[in-house]
């Protein structure tokens, strides 16, 4: 209802449930506030326009949350029901798991108060205490004594602010901001080194760390417990890559680590097995170049034993030739 055309005549009253909180009478041009109600949770917080009508309440808390009701000497009234929110409570899940809504309600909850689960724009009322709706097909469950909500098998379509209202002895309100995070994989770590041009006398080993399809995440190299560098992604679902340049020789421990706000995964370096000079063509080299540097090496191989076979047998005939010329002349 519409107060900001106040006339002659009108008389107006505020109630919040059983307690008068306000009382404008126009003909007498006279405003009188009821702020001192049993239990002082208006004292000091209470103000009326004397052009509109509106009432204001300041400094205000869950203690004024409820049913207010402004009426005339008219045949008009209005009723609202105030919401307070005074907290919200961040709740974070990982996606396919459950995750439980508190109501902060006693064993008998249902019993003395009315509840309703609300989604974030409000539109829809999730759950109450006589039943959930089929929105979230048969992910909702409530329990009948205290009303607190769980949702199960959850996704990141069901991230957002769920809130709770409850009326009767309880009458309070609460919110959480529900954050799913999806599972991580675990990050892989391969060598960087991608052709034969690195010398053996090297001191250097080029590392790769890399996470594909991930979102809201940082990517991490260790040196024992000391961060070396990182990399971050927020709402994009992404690949991430990090470098890293260790020693040959190095004997420290190294891993890389992919964390959320609740979960990680970590890959250790193993040195030994990924970092190797040149010497060692396998490691060094791509595959293909590698099959054909053992090609040639065996090539080289067969064409000196073949050289070495002809030698022996050069030298065996050039020593049965003259063993033959010594053999005539004794005949002689």
């Amino acid at each position: 209802m519409s107060l900001t055309e106040m006339k002659d005549g009108n008389q107006i009253r505020w109630r919040f449930g059983k307690y008068l909180l306000a009382e404008i009478n126009v003909n007498n041009d006279s405003i009188t506030v009821y702020d001192d109600v049993p239990d002082g949770r208006f004292r000091n917080r209470l103000k009326v326009d004397n052009q509109t009508g509106f009432l204001t309440i300041t400094n205000i808390t869950s203690e004024h949350a409820g049913d207010y009701e402004v009426n005339t000497n008219r045949p008009m009234s209005t009723t609202f029901f105030l919401t307070v929110y005074y907290t919200v409570k961040s709740v974070s899940v990982m996606e396919g798991d459950s995750v439980t809504l508190d109501s902060g309600l006693t064993e008998t909850g249902l019993r003395e108060n009315n509840i309703w689960w609300k989604t974030e724009t409000e539109k829809f009322i999730i759950a109450s205490k006589y039943g959930t709706d089929g929105t979230f097909r048969d992910r909702l469950e409530l329990d009948h004594q205290t009303g607190s909500l769980t949702i199960t098998n959850i996704t990141t379509e069901q991230a957002g602010l769920y809130k709770l209202e409850i009326r009767g002895a309880n009458s309070s309100s609460k919110a959480f901001n529900v954050s799913v995070y999806a599972r991580l994989p675990v990050p892989i770590i391969t060598s960087n080194s991608s052709n034969c041009s690195s010398s053996s006398s090297s001191s250097s080993c080029s590392l790769l760390c890399s996470a594909v399809n991930v979102s809201h995440v940082t990517l991490s190299w260790y040196k024992g417990n000391s961060l070396l560098s990182s990399i971050s992604v927020s709402d994009l679902s992404i690949s991430l890559s990090l470098p890293l340049e260790v020693e040959y020789q190095d004997k420290n421990t190294y891993s890389c680590v992919l964390n959320n706000p609740i979960s990680n995964q970590t890959q250790h370096l193993n040195i030994t097995q990924l970092c190797h000079t040149c010497a060692d063509s396998v490691h060094c080299c791509g595959p293909t170049e590698a099959v054909i540097r053992l090609v040639l090496s065996a090539l080289v191989g067969v064409a000196t034993i073949i050289a070495l076979a002809y030698d022996i047998r050069s030298r065996r005939a050039e020593q049965d030739q003259a063993h033959f010329h010594t053999s005539g002349r004794n005949e002689i």
